[in-house]
């Protein structure tokens, strides 16, 4: 397993610890793509992708149907996908993702956590030497899929050489530039894969050591950051506690 992999399997569960607000933050994503490209996945490649992620994530089908239901109903308001980063506690660097219809109060609330746990917000792209952005596609593996040739043909859409598979879940996991990401849906799709869910991550290209009772400090920062329901996901490049 690569380095991405294991980071975002060590994380995932901490980022998406309360199930409920996974699901109104995944609801968020539907009715932004509904409003986009309309309540059919079939012509709405964005909602065909939020959908399997929302699969994987176990949300109901009643609450997938609801979301878009609700979408169609009202006019959404326009959020917009904002990210600040900054140093949290122990010169930890921290990305918080969020969509928001009010960027004052977000960054407000944002900005509230980072002075509690003592750390410092930063302007936008000042960290992002820290970390790789990637698009990451997540999707069931067919019985004759030649990975080496799949990479090689995604070559012109920079994905990476390097992937992950799940043998339990009989999962793919590819990673390639965010500028990429429609064209690698499309390519996938052609090619016939199902359950192809998209997202976006940031990968830390050093992990740092903590001791425990610094890992705990940062941990109730990222928890307090992911009450907020602007906030979709916090990353850190903080070293993930041994299994």
């Amino acid at each position: 397993m690569g380095r991405a992999f294991e980071y975002r399997k060590a994380t995932k569960l901490k980022r998406w610890g309360h199930m409920a607000k996974t699901f109104t933050r995944l609801g968020k994503q539907i009715a932004i793509a509904v409003k986009a490209g309309g309540p059919e996945p079939e012509n709405n490649p964005a909602l065909r992708s939020i959908i399997a992620t929302c699969k994987r994530e176990n949300m109901p089908k009643d609450n997938i149907e609801r979301a878009i239901k609700n979408a169609m109903g009202k006019d959404q308001s326009e959020y917009k996908s904002m990210t600040y980063e900054g140093y949290g506690p122990h010169g930890i660097a921290v990305f918080v993702d969020t969509l928001t219809d009010n960027t004052t109060r977000t960054v407000a609330d944002v900005r509230s956590v980072f002075n509690k746990f003592s750390g410092t917000l930063g302007t936008t792209g000042s960290l992002a030497y820290l970390f790789d952005h990637k698009c990451v596609f997540t999707f069931k593996k067919a019985a004759d899929t030649d990975m080496e040739e799949l990479i090689l043909e995604l070559i012109d859409f920079n994905v990476d050489d390097e992937f992950d598979e799940d043998e339990e879940e009989g999962t793919i996991t590819i990673y390639g530039d965010p500028k990429s990401y429609a064209q690698i849906q499309k390519f996938l799709e052609e090619k016939g894969f199902e359950d192809i869910g998209g997202e976006f991550t940031y990968i830390p290209n050093d992990l740092k050591d903590v001791t425990e009772e610094q890992r705990a400090s940062i941990d109730k920062m990222v928890e307090r950051l992911e009450e907020f329901d602007d906030v979709q996901s916090v990353f850190t490049n903080m070293k993930p506690a041994e299994a």
